[in-house]
């Protein structure tokens, strides 16, 4: 199902698209390595990025990953992403990561895009409970995740190892929907 807004489109993450994940990832991955790190290092040359792709599109059979791409429709380029892992269909909950383009960056549209990935997947996987994590020196993904309605649970200590090895807390926002 896409979603639209702006000059902007979302969907999942398709098989032939590998190519403008690996652009959207090496254009930002300065940026990104501290807070997206096991992106980062699955996409370090095209091929290895062509090859996550195929693990990825597995993942999206099984409902265990379900990468939203944020698309400029002007220029028909990848400039973000909201991801939903770690899904737990037990409960089911699930937890929500997401970054834009250092030149799309200020301008609202990774909460847009969040808000909508939220509303589509409350209603088609019936998701009880979203989860976000974030250190707090991730100032923007903080503005999101409170402007998405998530709540700060609390901070769990040494969580979260950076690619550059630093181990760091995180802080966890939760969003409850019944």
């Amino acid at each position: 199902m896409k979603m639209i807004f702006d000059n902007f489109k979302i969907d999942l993450l398709q098989p032939n698209e590998g190519e403008e994940l690996f652009n959207l990832i090496d254009n930002n991955r300065a940026r990104l390595e501290d807070f997206f790190a096991g992106t980062v290092s699955k996409t370090r040359t095209l091929e290895d990025t062509l090859a996550y792709g195929v693990e990825i599109q597995k993942r999206i059979n099984f409902i265990s990953y379900l990468p939203y791409m944020i698309t400029d429709v002007n220029t028909n380029k990848f400039i973000g992403l909201v991801d939903v892992k770690n899904i737990d269909m037990n409960v089911p909950k699930a937890e929500l990561g997401s970054f834009i383009d250092e030149d799309y960056e200020g301008r609202g549209i990774v909460s847009k895009a969040t808000n909508l990935v939220i509303d589509h997947i409350i209603v088609e996987y019936k998701f009880i409970k979203l989860l976000c994590r974030a250190n707090s020196r991730n100032k923007g993904s903080i503005a999101v995740i409170l402007k998405n309605g998530f709540e700060l649970e609390g901070t769990i200590r040494k969580d979260y190892r950076t690619t550059k090895g630093e181990i760091v807390d995180l802080n966890y926002y939760g969003r409850i929907f019944d």
